[in-house]
């Protein structure tokens, strides 16, 4: 689904007819326009310069989530947004409020998630005066936002709203904030909703460029090597079955990074795996040996690169395919650049390309998976191992459910251990790494799929950033299921200090945390609790067989690294294998 379609079919869920020219408030006119968006749930805080728009909540048919805090709030809304392709959209009033958004903001941003967030603000006469909770938010978010609005009058929002939903789901998806003052909440004014939109100066390209298409195609009839890499840019334009279609046609093995994860099966035996820093052998090998990289929707992250753009790749043509011009050239200059939709693009070329005569270089990159795959030592004291955890959710779930993730040594074992089948179900922050999210976007997720199953996969430090959201699950009773890698410390920061800081571990001892049980249970959400591979297995049949949320602790072994590794700074060619090298 191309992020236009995903936008036309959330209007089709749309609701009953508002009625054009009634005088409304400014509120009312918000939400009226949120439904005719199409929107059903908005995960939001309220506030004093909110009231308004709470008041109007009060009666309306939206289906409001109240948070615990505006960070759970907007993961959450971003949650719903990747699990579905649809707008998540977040509330929060002026101030700390807003702020508390922030990060929320730039993660979308990063992810290319599309987010409508509305903030209050102080009344109009009051700004600039250092009014109580009034804060500069559209300065503040202004370069980690695709673009946002303060609105000055009344008649304005039905235009900024739909300019909004618009801008935040077309070419390439990202976040747009939308500030309002109160006064402008309490105005009146006859409704009116634009039926398009028009900004002159937005005009995503989402059609290639033919002739750059039939050089790539040119170019895979010469090549013996050839490699695809894909990103998030395939998952957000829905192109997961041209991308299948493609590898197969043209008999080209598939790189997945972190963001292209659920983009293209993991058991799909053109698959390769997930490059870089801890990605697998083969993917790097691959990389360093391709005489043609097809880079679709990725940014060419230098956990990747390793920043070490001259060396990368070096032996390869490189056609990169993007729906963002910027990233065109950004980090790595292209042989063939490609801007457009990358499901647009794939259908474009999918009728012309002919199979690549790549057999052996297929057989070869099989090989270095069958010689070199993620693996991990049983622990010699019995301790349970985190991969083993990982492996066991993967095996009870056949890679069909939605796992979110935070970010740190958990991530990277999901990522390396998880097979995902069904697109848009590894929901984790990609770009901007950030710990507390998994646990929030879980909740969106269960929201967006009630039916599903939801696995938010967290260590004890990310946790702990925004646990208060269990109020949520036990409130709502979702279904969700929590797991925690307990290793009572911050697992990735302490393999840094091991092997770069000589083993100076600097403050990242959790040992004193909570008992993670007993706190479910406070919030009346079932607890368990194992440390060893039978618990384990028995644990989690138990929370699978358990109507409602459960949180499961999985006490982990606390010295296990994340194998293998890049180190920062290296190139793809010094790649550390692990203990048992």
């Amino acid at each position: 689904m191309s992020t236009d379609t995903a936008m036309v079919e959330n209007k089709k869920a749309s609701m009953p007819a508002m009625g054009m020219g009634e005088v409304v408030t400014g509120s009312e006119m918000l939400l009226r326009c949120l439904l005719l968006e199409g929107v059903e749930h908005v995960f939001g805080y309220p506030g004093g310069a909110v009231l308004p728009i709470y008041d109007s909540l009060y009666s309306s048919q939206l289906k409001h989530v109240l948070t615990r805090h505006e960070q759970g709030a907007i993961h959450a809304a971003d949650g719903y947004a990747r699990a579905t392709g649809k707008p998540g959209v977040v509330i929060a009033t002026s101030g700390p409020g807003a702020t508390n958004l922030v990060t929320g903001i730039a993660t979308a941003q990063m992810d290319s998630v599309p987010l409508v967030c509305i903030t209050g603000n102080v009344a109009q006469s009051l700004i600039g005066t250092d009014a109580f909770q009034e804060a500069n938010i559209t300065g503040i978010t202004l370069p980690i936002t695709k673009h946002n609005y303060f609105v000055r009058n009344i008649e304005d929002l039905p235009r900024i709203i739909k300019e909004a939903f618009h801008i935040a789901t077309t070419g390439r998806p990202g976040p747009v904030l939308i500030d309002i003052p109160k006064d402008v909440n309490t105005a009146k004014a006859p409704f009116y909703y634009p039926e398009s939109v028009k900004l002159r100066t937005y005009n995503p390209t989402v059609k290639p460029n033919y002739m750059q298409v039939d050089k790539m195609l040119k170019a895979i009839a010469k090549a013996k090597k050839p490699v695809i890499v894909t990103g998030g840019g395939t998952v957000t334009a829905g192109a997961e079955q041209e991308l299948i279609e493609f590898a197969e046609k043209t008999n080209i093995p598939v790189i997945t990074t972190l963001m292209g994860l659920a983009g293209f099966p993991g058991t799909h035996e053109l698959c390769i795996g997930m490059p870089g820093m801890h990605g697998c052998y083969a993917a790097n090998q691959a990389l360093l040996n391709t005489d043609l990289l097809i880079n679709i929707g990725a940014r060419f992250d230098d956990r990747i690169t390793m920043g070490r753009t001259k060396e990368f790749a070096q032996n390869a043509k490189i056609v990169h395919i993007d729906i963002d011009p910027a990233e065109i050239g950004k980090n790595i200059n292209p042989y063939i650049p490609i801007v457009g939709d990358a499901k647009t693009v794939l259908a474009t070329a999918i009728p012309k390309v002919q199979r690549a005569d790549s057999d052996e270089w297929v057989a070869q990159v099989k090989a270095w998976n069958q010689e070199q795959p993620y693996r991990y030592s049983k622990s010699p004291e019995g301790r349970l191992k985190p991969q083993r955890v990982v492996e066991m959710i993967y095996e009870t779930t056949a890679g069909n459910a939605i796992v979110t993730t935070d970010v740190g040594q958990h991530q990277m074992w999901v990522a390396q251990y998880y097979k995902f089948s069904a697109v848009r179900s590894f929901l984790s922050s990609g770009g901007l790494g950030t710990m507390g999210f998994g646990f929030p976007a879980a909740i969106g997720a269960q929201f967006a799929y009630p039916d599903r199953l939801v696995i938010s996969v967290s260590g004890d430090g990310g946790f702990q950033m925004n646990l208060q959201e269990l109020a949520i699950a036990a409130a709502h009773n979702l279904p969700v299921k929590i797991v925690i890698l307990n290793n009572n410390c911050l697992g990735m920061v302490r393999q840094w200090q091991e092997l770069f800081y000589d083993n100076r571990y600097s403050h990242i001892d959790l040992t004193e945390s909570v008992d993670f049980v007993k706190l479910a249970e406070a919030y009346g959400i079932k607890g368990l609790r194992a440390s060893t591979e039978e618990q384990a297995e028995n644990v989690w049949r138990e929370a699978l067989n358990t109507n409602g949320p459960v949180l499961v602790e999985f006490k982990v072994e606390p010295g296990e690294n994340v194998f293998p590794m890049v180190a920062a700074g290296n190139t793809l060619d010094q790649m550390v294998l692990g203990d048992e090298e």
